[in-house]
């Protein structure tokens, strides 16, 4: 039977620096009652407010929190006794983000967009994403209004979001102490039922703990390096919990930034919540992270998960997508026995419900939030508008994957130019250092038909920029041999599934399990070629420099991000501990003065590029999804050897690539 609930009335929250609130007095309640309660998740929003595309300079009603506001309103008239809490990247990942953040910094007094967004809907807690730390703990320190004792934080409080964040697992060098608060506390009144049907009101604590991801270290390491220490997060929770069980909280909530994986446990993991789940005292856990929803198939046979119901070894568990996009809902039913409230298994389960049921068929936005956000919207849009040069090229990153670099070939000009030189001047026994240059298309289409990017000819401004450079990664450099630089080319390969020519019917050729943003493609006078019918680890039949075969020892500079070079995506030879320069310069702001220094953009000012795949006869048809009508950028890209064979009439299409040609 569905128990309709009544509204909380009371919200108290705990928070470990000794204000413990002053809880309901306890009702005593006969075992045998029973409530029901939804636990709300949003996750990996990164600052997509609004539904609105910056790059396009159109709205996109495919993602944007405006919408998201309306699934929790929905939620909460559905399910009246709810908890809305955050699992983390929710400051970094939009043009607002950045505007807000590097171009005209957001002061200490005012509140940042997406957190006056959260406000006006009112969450009960979140924790810290990895790309929380992005703009440095600075600014971290500020915006979510959390005074921390670490180089370069603030001091004082500034304005923040209204309601707790809790972060376990990252300490301040200083004094050992966690940067946030490890855990909180929050009560609501809720409604229950006894065992006789009636109607109760009673007192719910909800105790919360975050984490995020420990490799944070690597990844913003020129913001964190000697500031803060990061632990695993099992070790936190078992550090943490008994604290947090110490306040008597009747559920315990893990908030964790990261996803589920069941390779063998190391403090460093990226997506620890498999065994986060498998620590006592833990009974709801929130994810995040891994961009994609659970329960879902993506989890579909891993072990001690039910990828259907949303239960990780036995612990109901949800992740709700990204960019807005989702709602995670946990619909938690509690027995009371024994005095406690225990979570009923047997009638718990979880859901991700998107924004869009289908193509076009979107939730209408939340009025109240767009008027909280447009003077920033619109200093946004003006920002990307400023005019920076012209181009002769369409750059995009639609064929990216199977040889169109002209989304990357800017981007890899620009990198080079620049370590070419500083480089000499910082280390001046590396001057004559083959420098190469290597980028990722950040967009190929995972976040839907429109998530690539596509910067036209004419007048380039900052918006295409930051088209063509995603991320506000800075610029990092490498040094490293012919071994090593030929692994990293192998790892980028695995972006393709193994082709087998002697078979009939269709074949994959792109591997959706390995992410776009890791099939590195390296320029600066190197040529190779991957053959998708060898397994991975073997494709690159031949590599040369400047026509000669690259030796095992050959030196090499090679410019990256500091997420890849200091060990991001796990290529071999890349741990942060051969990196010979850090650049102070984001990548963007790198590559908008190089295209300010190339007033006419044209092809010559751009390596062409510098792979091909080996000629391969296949029996059956080879088969990639991406936009649909786009052959024609292939053709002019010279990808003749690609057309569309089918529309898949949500906006996506499936190409042959003839890779005999």
């Amino acid at each position: 039977m569905s128990l309709r609930l009544a509204p909380f009335v009371t919200l108290a929250v705990t928070l470990l620096a000794g204000c413990v609130s002053q809880a309901h007095k306890p009702i005593q309640l006969s075992d045998g009652a029973r409530a029901s309660v939804a636990i709300l998740e949003t996750t990996d929003i990164h600052a997509n407010v609004l539904s609105f595309d910056y790059y396009k300079l159109k709205p996109d009603d495919s993602l944007g929190f405006e919408r998201t506001a309306t699934l929790i309103r929905r939620a909460r008239t559905e399910f009246p006794n709810t908890f809305l809490f955050d699992s983390g990247d929710t400051i970094q990942g939009s043009v607002p983000a950045d505007y807000q953040a590097l171009v005209k910094p957001v002061a200490c007094e005012q509140e940042l967009a997406i957190y006056q967004a959260m406000d006006a809907i009112g969450y009960d807690g979140g924790t810290i994403g990895n790309h929380e730390f992005n703009y440095g703990l600075g600014f971290l320190s500020q915006v979510t209004g959390t005074p921390m004792n670490v180089d370069g934080a603030r001091a004082n409080r500034c304005a923040g979001p209204h309601f707790p964040l809790v972060l376990s697992n990252v300490d301040s060098t200083r004094d050992g102490a966690p940067i946030f608060k490890p855990w909180a506390v929050l009560t609501k009144t809720i409604e229950a039922y006894t065992q006789d049907g009636s109607k109760v009101e009673v007192p719910l604590k909800i105790g919360i703990i975050g984490f995020t991801p420990p490799p944070i270290m690597q990844w913003d390491k020129q913001n964190l390096a000697g500031k803060v220490t990061v632990s695993g997060v099992v070790e936190a929770a078992q550090k943490y919990l008994p604290q947090l069980e110490a306040q008597h909280p009747d559920v315990i909530v893990a908030i964790l930034h990261g996803g589920l994986d069941t390779a063998p446990y190391t403090p460093e993991m990226e997506n620890g919540g498999w065994y986060l789940a498998g620590v006592p005292g833990i009974d709801v856990l929130l994810l995040g992270h891994a961009h994609t929803e659970f329960p879902g198939p993506r989890y579909a046979g891993m072990k001690d998960v039910d990828a259907r119901r949303g239960f990780v070894r036995n612990v109901p568990a949800v992740m709700g997508g990204f960019f807005g996009k989702d709602l995670g809902v946990i619909q938690l039913v509690l027995n009371r026995q024994q005095g406690r409230w225990v979570v009923d298994l047997d009638n718990t389960h979880s859901e991700v419900r998107p924004i869009c049921a289908q193509k076009n068929q979107c939730v209408p936005a939340d009025p109240g939030i767009a008027p909280l956000v447009q003077s920033v919207h619109e200093a946004a849009i003006a920002y990307v508008n400023t005019p920076i040069g012209e181009s002769t090229l369409r750059m995009s990153s639609y064929f990216a994957d199977e040889g169109n670099m002209t989304a990357l070939a800017a981007i890899n000009a620009a990198q080079a130019d620049y370590v070419r030189s500083e480089l000499p001047r910082l280390h001046p026994e590396l001057a004559q250092v083959p420098v190469l240059s290597s980028a990722a298309a950040f967009r190929t289409g995972f976040g839907g038909p429109d998530d690539y990017t596509d910067v036209a000819s004419g007048a380039l401004t900052v918006r295409s920029a930051a088209d063509l450079y995603f991320y506000p990664n800075t610029l990092a450099a490498v040094k490293i041999d012919g071994s090593v630089l030929k692994a990293w080319l192998e790892k980028s390969a695995e972006r393709f599934n193994r082709i087998d020519p002697t078979r009939d019917g269709e074949q994959t050729l792109i591997n959706d399990h390995y992410p776009g943003f890791n099939f590195d493609q390296i320029q600066g006078g190197i040529r190779y070629v991957i053959d998708v019918s060898k397994p991975a680890g073997q494709r690159i039949t031949s590599l040369t420099w400047h026509g000669k075969p690259v030796a095992l020892t050959q030196p090499f500079i090679v410019v990256t991000n500091n997420y890849r070079a200091s060990g991001g995506g796990n290529f071999p030879g890349l741990d942060g501990k051969n990196i010979v320069l850090s650049a102070p310069d984001g990548t963007r702001e790198i590559l908008v003065k190089w295209l300010q220094r190339h007033q006419e953009l044209s092809a010559k000012d751009l390596e062409p590029t510098s792979w091909h795949f080996a000629p391969l006869k296949a029996h059956g048809t080879i088969v990639f999804k991406g936009a649909a009508g786009k052959q024609d950028v292939a053709q002019a890209a010279g990808l003749r050897h690609i057309r569309q064979i089918k529309d898949n009439g949500d906006g996506t299409a499936t190409y042959a690539i003839d890779l005999s040609r």
